[in-house]
This record gives C-alpha cells, structure tokens and sequence, in this order.
C-alpha cells in the first residue's frame, strides 16, 4: 500500500550505520546513496529512506514496522540493533494484544524513532 517512507536524521552517518546492520537480517540493503538521502528495500526499489534533517522544528516519534518472513528474523534484527547501541522498547516477543502470531521486537533508533521487525507467521 505505501511506495516508501522517509525519517530526517540528526546524524546521517550514525543512522546509516544502524539501518545497514538492523535491516540486514531481514535481507535489506542500502540501495542508493545520495550522500544527503539513502534508501533501502529488499529487492529493486527503495522503499524506506533515510535524509539528513534540513526541515521542521522539534522532534516527532515516528514508528515504521519492518516486515520478517520468520520469528528467527526479529531475532536477528534485535541482536543487531542491541549491538549497534539501541535502546530496547520490546524484547522480541507474541504480542498477543495485536493477534495471536503477532511476533515483534521494538527498538529506538539514533533519532529517537520507534523501529520494529514483526512476523505474522505461527511458529
């Protein structure tokens, strides 16, 4: 349903290095690089995008969920974020408030913003 989403960075080399090593085990990758905006996806099209700040005053959270084909997936993603100094929200987990095989892991990225990987899948 959505093309892509972007975040504005305070620091755009310190939110790179974290998008490169969390969205790795979900099998994303950096895809292009403009120096001043960077976007990943898990095939050819970029469809989340990181930029540096250059609009708007304050800070607002934001959330985007990461999809993970399977519960060792947020796993991975979890580990990675924790190594690259995240701030723990939610340990990977059912979240069963949401639905039965909601499994989902919850992080604040360099920013600030709420980033998520979540499997649907019962295992």
């Amino acid at each position: 349903m959505l093309d892509h989403v972007g975040f504005q960075c305070s620091d755009l080399a310190a939110s790179a290095a974290f998008y490169d090593a969390t969205l790795a085990p979900l099998g994303v990758t950096r895809l292009a690089d403009f120096k001043v905006a960077m976007g990943y996806g898990g095939g050819d099209h970029a469809d989340f995008w990181i930029s540096e700040f250059s609009e708007g005053d304050g800070f607002r959270e934001l959330h985007i969920a990461f999809a993970a084909s399977s519960r060792a997936q947020v796993d991975a993603f979890f580990a990675a974020a924790v190594t690259s100094g995240a701030e723990v929200l939610h340990e990977p987990r059912v979240h069963e408030e949401y639905h039965e095989n909601y499994y989902g892991a919850f992080v604040r990225d360099p920013d600030g913003n709420n980033v998520e990987a979540v499997s649907h899948r019962p295992e």
